[in-house]
């Protein structure tokens, strides 16, 4: 069965000086501020869309590489997944890199490698990023 999962942004103002909110309305989990300085600039505690896409891509990398693992007969003990998704104003999303240390046991360097890889080139979320380079640093820990 099909899942929706929805967010809302509430945005006042222009571009550069405006801000908004982004509410995560299916989870519940809270309203995060956004504004194009958090995009181009400094943070200063508000989010941006390529933090968000990064979360989504962390999560997502992470339990497909687990799920294929699990299921190739090596369970991951622990995976520790960072998206760095990189924005170029005036371009836009130039590449992202997903870098994974993994501690699976009865698994040589090799296999976490080609478990990772198939990882993200399988995970929904990398299949919706198609049009973006993603590039992957995979080690065992």
């Amino acid at each position: 069965m099909a899942t929706v999962r929805t967010a809302r942004t509430a945005w006042q103002g222009n571009l550069v000086a405006g801000q908004g909110e982004v509410t995560f309305a299916s989870s519940g989990i809270g309203t995060f501020p956004v504004s194009w300085p958090a995009r181009s600039e400094e943070p200063n505690g508000k989010t941006s869309p390529e933090e968000l896409i990064a979360g989504a891509h962390s999560a997502c990398f992470s339990m497909a590489l687990s799920h294929g693992l699990t299921g190739a007969g090596t369970p991951p003990t622990k995976l520790d997944v960072q998206a760095d998704v990189t924005f170029q104003p005036g371009v836009g999303i130039t590449g992202i890199v997903l870098s994974v240390e993994g501690r699976v046991e009865g698994l040589d360097e090799a296999g976490f490698v080609k478990a990772a890889e198939d990882a993200k080139a399988n995970c929904p979320v990398s299949k919706a990023l198609a049009g973006t380079t993603i590039t992957l640093n995979a080690k065992l820990v």
